[in-house]
């Protein structure tokens, strides 16, 4: 009678299932007591660290897939065509992941299927869901040969590749609109993102971002699967793809340098701001220091400085996605938030099981070519091998060296951004001194309602209450009174201004911050 084998116990599985077991207990609460139960989101406060990290970084972190099958199916530069695949799988993975992840984050997620039936073609969550769909079902097909190989499943296999092409192009063009569909998510709240980070361009941003991210994503999973199991790329196809970075980084370091100017929001970057501290060190982390380093020709072909140019690239476009949800947000309205440990510990889950799945792949599927596959004798941990070849020593010092100065810099710059935030908290939280808003706060004596003198187009009188219109846990009056609305006399009607617009009415009611102006006149008016 055979004996079943169970798996060796090392370290790294006795953390996986302990971080399993978290996610699965985080999994039971969310499902069964709600989103206020697990997480430390608010109405002021709807998108946290499952937006920001698992689903905006998990599609940006999907890019490469787009990205080569481009390169190599279209345009045909056949240098590529080994890393395609380890780029759809991390693609296909990775959309699979972010629906997961949006199913915990949806309040309602029964619904998920609604978009197919009901269709709101002015809505960007729309497209995006369109888009994540059909990505999905395209990256599926694309991923299928890798199982009808394993399996010498030859007519499927022929039929796959008959529609090679279409595929490539119809992926290339879906992953093009929702990578940028999720920067133009965030245009919907310029009220809300911070200077630093609300720009018209946002879509095209996270669009560029995307692939300098994809590159980043390939050369760190090549080494991350040499070190587990013996298969990686040759190293001179990492080498190129470290000099595409470089022109991306530099084309996205340039627009955003140009865009801040227009805005004239350049300033605002070296202010002495948890937001502009933040905004430094992502751009120092992801951007300046990898193209600094991959600008150098013996760090470039090195393993250990692609290595760490790549996850510098990856660290910094995470910090990005988080710095435009979460940063901008907290910085500009005031809200502070910090994900539950519950929150922490699905999106932990949800890693992790994206890293065991990658590593089920490429240990049963073609993903790698069979000629970059090297003997198990030739594995070598990474990066510390590096570190004590002798021919690669002195470039591993410099990698080193650099890393400490740039790297170290940007630590800095964050840390300083965070201890901006404590201070602004302790601020937000000590009873204001101002006499306004002390009565507000204490007793809210607000003014009696007001009723509109009515126009003679209007279908009926308005009557203001200033009781609807104030947030009680946040009185404010300088809210509406010090910008657009001046406190209007009632004895004079208030012609001379269309109260739908936005100069009026129209700034607040649009259907995002507050019910449209076009919901039905009878929510205002008082209908004879």
């Amino acid at each position: 009678m055979s004996r079943i084998k169970l798996p060796q116990l090392t370290f790294w599985r006795v953390v996986l299932v302990i971080i399993l077991i978290a996610g699965l207990y985080s999994t039971v609460i969310r499902f069964t007591r709600g989103l206020g139960a697990s997480t430390a989101l608010s109405d002021q406060f709807p998108w946290g660290l499952w937006i920001g990290f698992d689903v905006l970084c998990g599609v940006a972190l999907a890019a490469g897939g787009f990205t080569l099958s481009a390169v190599v199916y279209i345009f045909h530069v056949e240098r590529f065509r080994p890393i395609v695949r380890p780029a759809i799988l991390t693609a296909f993975l990775g959309y699979l992941l972010v629906i997961v992840a949006l199913i915990y984050d949806l309040g309602k997620p029964y619904n998920i299927w609604h978009p197919l039936v009901m269709w709101n073609t002015r809505s960007v969550m729309f497209e995006v869901a369109w888009c994540v769909m059909l990505y999905t079902l395209v990256l599926a097909l694309e991923f299928s040969p890798m199982v009808f190989e394993r399996w010498q499943l030859q007519k499927p296999l022929k039929i796959i590749h008959a529609l090679t092409i279409p595929l490539v192009i119809v992926g290339v063009i879906l992953s093009m609109l929702h990578q940028s569909s999720l920067g133009s998510l965030f245009l919907i709240v310029p009220h809300k993102l911070h200077a630093l980070w609300y720009s018209p361009l946002l879509p095209v941003f996270f669009f560029i971002s995307a692939v300098a991210l994809g590159c980043a994503m390939t050369i760190f999973e090549s080494f991350l699967s040499f070190r587990a199991f013996g298969k990686r790329l040759e190293l001179d196809l990492l080498a190129d793809l470290g000099k595409v970075m470089v022109v991306v980084l530099g084309v996205y370091l340039v627009l955003k340098g140009q865009d801040l100017l227009e805005r004239g929001a350049w300033e605002l970057a070296f202010e002495p701001t948890y937001a502009g501290r933040m905004f430094l060190a992502e751009n120092l982390l992801g951007i300046i220091a990898p193209i600094i380093l991959l600008l150098i020709a013996r760090i470039r072909n090195n393993d250990f400085g692609l290595f760490v140019s790549a996850v510098m690239v990856v660290l910094g476009f995470i910090m990005n996605r988080l710095n435009v949800s979460i940063t901008g947000i907290e910085a500009n309205a005031g809200i502070f938030y910090f994900p539950s440990w519950m929150e922490i510990a699905v999106t932990t889950m949800i890693v992790a099981l994206g890293f065991v799945l990658f590593g089920l792949a490429v240990r049963y599927l073609p993903v790698f070519p069979m000629k970059e596959q090297l003997p198990a004798e030739r594995v070598v941990p990474l990066p510390a091998a590096a570190l004590l070849h002798p021919a690669k020593r002195r470039t591993a010092a410099l990698v080193l060296a650099l890393t400490v100065i740039l790297g170290g810099s940007a630590i800095a710059l964050a840390y300083s951004g965070l201890q901006h935030r404590s201070r602004l908290m302790t601020t937000t939280d000590t009873p204001s001194t101002q006499p306004e808003a002390q009565v507000v706060e204490h007793s809210l004596q607000l003014p009696a309602d007001k009723e509109f003198p009515q126009h003679e187009d209007s279908p009926g009188p308005v009557t203001f209450s200033h009781t609807t219109h104030v947030d009680p846990t946040q009185p404010s009056c300088t809210v509406c009174h010090a910008r657009t609305f001046r406190i209007i006399e009632t004895h004079q009607a208030p012609l001379s201004v269309n109260m739908h617009d936005r100069q009026a009415c129209g700034l607040c009611h649009d259907g995002e911050r507050a019910f449209s102006i076009n919901d039905g006149c009878t929510t205002c008016h008082r209908l004879p």
